[in-house]
């Protein structure tokens, strides 16, 4: 029973009913990259994606080395209960995938390399886990911030469901909707991967690379 409830999207009248103010404070600065942590105001000439696949600790050691790359953090996408803690999203019973949020030059790496990455990086096909991981929080998905970004994560989507299909993979369970709310994990949790850097990684993935195309 609890196995399959972790797998099942909680219904929104049984989420956890979180908090009206978060329950931790955030550090100001990224502990890699000479940027804040909190980044709610976007520098202009900044975008945002957001992306969940899988365990966020390895998720975000993998963009904060994109040249181009401003800030990145961890935290909960996707979802239904406010200010939720690592552990109620833990639960299944806040609606959140584990995210990480990446704040990016356009001129120097664009959305649709971020979103290559993502296809190599996870396995797009695995549904609500990734490897051992198991539990709605590590299902995959792309949250776009703008309507390019929707059409570059559909088309892009489609490019990479096509290559692994051709190769034996099953169809891709990437959920891809509105960025919505943004809920910044622990501080413990960001940049977790520089502070321990023999921590556990993930990175269940195809092995497929992304196909040129035109």
């Amino acid at each position: 029973m609890f196995s399959r409830r972790k797998t099942e999207m909680v219904d929104p009248a049984e989420a956890l009913p979180g908090r009206s103010t978060p329950a931790f404070p955030l550090p100001e600065k990224h502990e890699v990259l000479d940027a804040p942590l909190v980044t709610d105001d976007v520098p202009d000439g900044l975008e945002v994606a957001v992306f969940g696949l899988g365990c966020f600790w390895g998720a975000e050691e993998i963009y904060w080395q994109i040249p181009g790359v401003w800030s990145t953090s961890v935290g909960y996408a996707g979802g239904v209960t406010p200010h939720p803690t690592y552990e109620e999203v833990c639960s299944g019973r806040t609606g959140h995938t584990e995210a990480v949020r990446i704040v990016f030059d356009p001129d120097r790496v664009s959305f649709a390399d971020l979103v290559k990455q993502f296809f190599e990086v996870h396995d797009p096909t695995q549904g609500m886990r990734q490897g051992n991981d198991v539990g709605t929080q590590y299902r995959s998905a792309i949250y776009f911030t703008t309507p390019e970004q929707e059409q570059t994560a559909r088309d892009l989507t489609k490019v990479y469901g096509d290559e692994i299909a051709r190769r034996g993979y099953g169809e891709i369970t990437t959920e891809i909707a509105p960025a919505g709310d943004y809920w910044y994990a622990e501080p413990h949790h960001q940049q977790y991967l520089h502070k321990n850097p023999y921590g556990y990684r993930c990175h269940a993935n195809t092995g497929i690379p992304f196909p040129a195309h035109g």
